[in-house]
Order: structure tokens, then C-alpha cells, then sequence
């Protein structure tokens, strides 16, 4: 079955807090679109590339490694503009649907409102990391902070659902 085609590429992004169902509800559209012979690549943050897997890797499973925060940052804009470059605009411009499990938003929300970092800087970092490409759309999920913090730490807990209470309320309070 070929895969139909659409006048213009589409960029989905899912974004939510620890624990809401980004990876498994971005991983089922996907799913239902190729079940449909939507002509879709499915890539997420961190990673999506190899470089983004290495980054992936650090922010989330380097525990021996102190990461400030500007660092965390600079380590997601870096995977932001690789996968960027290397996945979401070629497919965009080969008219297909991307969907992707967090992007920019996640950044603001996180690194912004979690780590209080100047959300001007952030905007503009996002901004240059990604030659100012925005989702199509953009699908907000939503859970309370314990309740996400306990679905997610269900697989183990990576470097950032070790962030205090206190640091996901600040996120959760811009979804």
C-alpha cells in the first residue's frame, strides 16, 4: 500500500509533565497513522539522532556527572538543533507527519519554570537552535504532580524525575 500524501508537511509535538503519557500517547498516533498509510516519522527530545542518543544519555542516566543548569540548557538546545537539522525539517519538506514526544515547550516548562532559568533566553535559544521552526500542533497532556512522578518512576528513575517535588510543581504550574 503506498503512503498517502499530503500538500504539506505536518509537525505534531506532545508535551506534558513527568508521568501524562507523552511517550506512549505520541508513540499511538504515530501508530494509527501509519496504520492509515500516512507517509510519518516518529522522533522525541532528547534524542532522535545519534548525537541526540549520546545527549540523551547524559541528561538523563549520567548521574555521576553534576550538570548545572545552563548546562542542561545548552545540552537540549544542542539535541534541539541536531534533530531539527537531521529529522523533523527533511521530512517536513518531503511532506510527511512528524511527530515528536517533547520539543521546545518542554524547555521553557522544564529548564524555564523547573530550573528558573530567564524563559527570554530560553525563547531565543529555542529559536536559534531550531532556525525558528514551530509546531503545526501542539497536544498538552496533563496529570498532578504526584500522581506523574509515581507512574513514571514505575521504570526506574532517571536524572530528572530525581528533581525535587518542589521543581515539577514549578513545571506542571505552565501546562
Amino acid at each position: 500500500m503506498t503512503a498517502r500524501k499530503l500538500r504539506k508537511g505536518i509537525f505534531i509535538t506532545f508535551e506534558g509533565p513527568e508521568g501524562c503519557g507523552k511517550s506512549t500517547q505520541s508513540r499511538l498516533l504515530y501508530d494509527y497513522l501509519r496504520e492509515r498509510s500516512y507517509d510519518c516519522v516518529y522522533t522525541r527530545e532528547p534524542g532522535g539522532t545519534l548525537l541526540g542518543d549520546h545527549i540523551r544519555h547524559i541528561l538523563l542516566h549520567a548521574n555521576e556527572i553534576d550538570i548545572t543548569d545552563l548546562a542542561e540548557l545548552f545540552l537540549f538546545e544542542a539535541n534541539r538543533s541536531q534533530v531539527v537539522k537531521e529529522v523533523i525539517r527533511p521530512n517536513i519538506l518531503k511532506k510527511r507527519i512528524v511527530v515528536c514526544d517533547r520539543f521546545g515547550d518542554a524547555t521553557v516548562a522544564y529548564q524555564g519554570y523547573g530550573g528558573r532559568l530567564p524563559i527570554k533566553v530560553i525563547k531565543k535559544l529555542n529559536y536559534l537552535a531550531t532556525g525558528g521552526l514551530k509546531p503545526d500542533l501542539t497536544i498538552i497532556l496533563d496529570v498532578d504532580t504526584p500522581t506523574g512522578l509515581k507512574r513514571a518512576r514505575r521504570k526506574g528513575v532517571d536524572r530528572m524525575e530525581k528533581k525535587t517535588i518542589a521543581y515539577h510543581r514549578r513545571v506542571r504550574t505552565v501546562i
